[in-house]
């Protein structure tokens, strides 16, 4: 089995719920009303260089849109380093989140993906570079905090026999499939990743509440508060938070707010 948070750490930044046909552009959603259009991006936050994913009709969303809103700002400049750590809590983050998320990193990595390649890093670049405000939906110090109360282990599934224990995957095979998760990202072909967060569900459902159905649910809140106003808004989230039973999507239904995915 693949290592469940290792593949939620680039999951929370990965699409899911797929149509039967893959497209050749990444998942992206749109809701709108009479004078409001908000555009729903799923990233991948570890991506190599070839940023073809952002030609056609994601891009020119992109340029339609008056701002873009991301999951959080990281800290940028030479004081970088400064502002993240005086943002850490006290308490350390999980030993169990921090051990996978290197993991998923290194795995990456050695297949050329890199975090300076994500879509969240280069929407921001490209939007700052343009002048177009770039906003958040939730600050560093809250997710550093949902970090540091994320459980310290992910159980064996619910369905599993006693002492059966979760398999984790040589690094070699996490480093193909973190391969296969971004080839699958940049086709819009989700079913891997609906998968995926139904195993982190299952095998830790604490992590996945924390990490995706309350975040998801706040999220929803966000948008519909946004439609207010009129405006078109470019948001990109990991795009897991896109995906499945409690995502985003489902959260906006739930409150009469109709999705529609246009790639």
């Amino acid at each position: 089995m693949v290592n469940l948070l290792a593949a939620a750490a680039l999951a929370a930044a990965t699409p899911a719920g797929a149509p039967a046909q893959p497209v050749s552009e990444p998942a992206m959603f749109v809701v709108h009303d009479a004078d409001t259009t908000i555009y729903l991006f799923g990233t991948f936050h570890a991506l190599d260089g070839n940023e073809h994913w952002f030609d056609g009709g994601i891009r020119d969303a992109f340029e339609d849109s008056n701002e873009l809103v991301l999951e959080t700002l990281l800290p940028e400049g030479p004081d970088a380093a400064q502002q993240l750590k005086a943002a850490q809590p006290t308490m350390r983050p999980s030993g169990s989140f921090l051990a996978t998320t290197r993991i998923a990193i290194s795995a990456s990595r050695s297949q050329g993906m890199q975090v300076e390649n994500g879509a969240d890093t280069v929407l921001r670049r490209i939007a700052e570079s343009e002048g177009k405000p770039v906003e958040q939906l939730e600050t560093l110090q809250f997710q550093l905090n949902m970090f540091t109360h994320l459980p310290a282990t992910v159980s064996p599934p619910r369905n599993a026999k006693a002492g059966q224990a979760v398999e984790q995957q040589p690094a070699e095979n996490l480093s193909h499939t973190m391969a296969a998760m971004q080839s699958a990202w940049k086709h819009g072909d989700q079913k891997v990743f609906v998968q995926m967060l139904d195993e982190l569900d299952e095998s830790s459902p604490d992590t996945y509440r924390m990490m995706f159905t309350e975040r998801n649910a706040r999220w929803a809140d966000w948008i519909a508060a946004r439609l207010q106003t009129p405006g078109t808004v470019f948001v990109a989230v990991g795009a897991g938070h896109l995906a499945g039973k409690d995502s985003v999507l489902v959260r906006l239904a739930e409150k009469g707010i109709e999705s529609r995915r246009v790639y």
